[in-house]
């Protein structure tokens, strides 16, 4: 997360809308920071996604979506913080403006002045976060509308850690968590796969190339390898896809995908994790551990290639993994290499 910076060149906590006036009740519900030129500028963006695993953002990782907005008006969306971001990609881009639009509750996610707003981005970028919080206050309202229809008109998207773990069909929601529950751990999700804690939702964001796919976070950092193969297995268990796959992200890493779905990974950290079983789980059961064979890993650090039409890398590491009996076996000497 960015940490707030003291100078700002424009300052602006109202919306900046041609045409268009908030009820003050409405107006109270949001937040909007405008960095730049008030006025929004006609440009032509290129589509793509950026994923963004969490911790330390990537300069490389912003420099490739400002391209993609080629000068126009870049949009963080974020559910509470404040305005960090702003600083931090004005002075990485050449943009006519960049802003952020805090949306704390459903109230806001429905105000018509936000659908507006986000209208007139060529860049969206999905802050980190609660992305619980994102499914209960965004999902069917005009915010996820809006983002559907940015990313449907070719515009690139990007998100960072819960703004990863939302972009894929198939989520990770967060729905059972409180605020002060510990992260859920690989050790929560293998001995039983229907652990209270694992809820599952789909059908948020229509991204293409992300289509019955499963995005994650933090990846290698917060050993997160075994929840994610019990997401995928109660994915399959429960109906959902017969052949589900994964794009699962490191801190400090990030899959850069172009329109016809080709990757390149960049960042320091471990980079990118690639996943698709080969067949239903053996054992998928609630309070029974898991039994779940055959899945294929493409582990892909900086400067390897992946394509998501083909699910074909290069430059990275194949192997296979299985889970017997909540226990994770690999085709690799080396497991930590998970």
């Amino acid at each position: 997360m960015r940490k707030p910076f003291l100078s700002r060149l424009l300052l602006v906590c109202v919306p900046l809308i041609i045409g268009l006036a908030a009820t003050s009740a409405n107006a109270g519900s949001f937040q909007y920071f405008r960095l730049g030129n008030k006025e929004d500028v006609q440009a032509r963006p290129r589509g793509g996604t950026a994923m963004m695993g969490g911790g330390t953002d990537l300069d490389e990782a912003f420099r490739w979506l400002c391209e993609k907005g080629n000068g126009g008006d870049f949009l963080v969306l974020r559910a509470s913080g404040d305005d960090d971001y702003n600083d931090y990609v004005n002075k990485l881009c050449k943009l006519n403006s960049v802003a952020t639009l805090i949306l704390p509750d459903r109230a806001a996610a429905e105000d018509p002045a936000v659908a507006e707003i986000m209208k007139r981005a060529e860049v969206i970028f999905i802050s980190g976060g609660d992305q619980g919080h994102y499914i209960r206050a965004w999902k069917g309202t005009p915010v996820e509308e809006a983002i559907n229809a940015h990313v449907a008109a070719g515009k690139p998207i990007g998100g960072t850690s819960a703004g990863l773990a939302v972009q894929g069909e198939f989520v990770y929601g967060a729905l059972g968590d409180k605020p002060d529950d510990n992260d859920l751990a690989s050790t929560d999700v293998l001995p039983n796969p229907y652990f209270d804690r694992v809820t599952l939702d789909r059908g948020f964001l229509k991204i293409p190339h992300l289509e019955n796919l499963l995005t994650d976070s933090h990846f290698a950092k917060r050993d997160r390898m075994g929840r994610t193969l019990g997401f995928l297995a109660r994915i399959m268990q429960d109906g959902w896809s017969k052949s589900p796959r994964e794009v699962a992200v490191d801190e400090k890493s990030a899959v850069l995908v172009e329109p016809d779905g080709k990757g390149t990974v960049v960042g320091n950290g471990k980079g990118a994790y690639f996943l698709r079983p080969a067949r239903k789980p053996d054992i998928c059961k609630k309070d029974q551990p898991l039994t779940f064979r055959k899945i294929s890993v493409y582990r892909a650090a900086a400067g390897a290639h992946f394509d998501l039409v083909r699910w074909k890398g290069n430059g990275g590491i194949a192997y296979s993994l299985s889970v017997e009996n909540g226990k994770i076996q690999s085709t690799q000497a080396d497991h930590s290499i998970y």
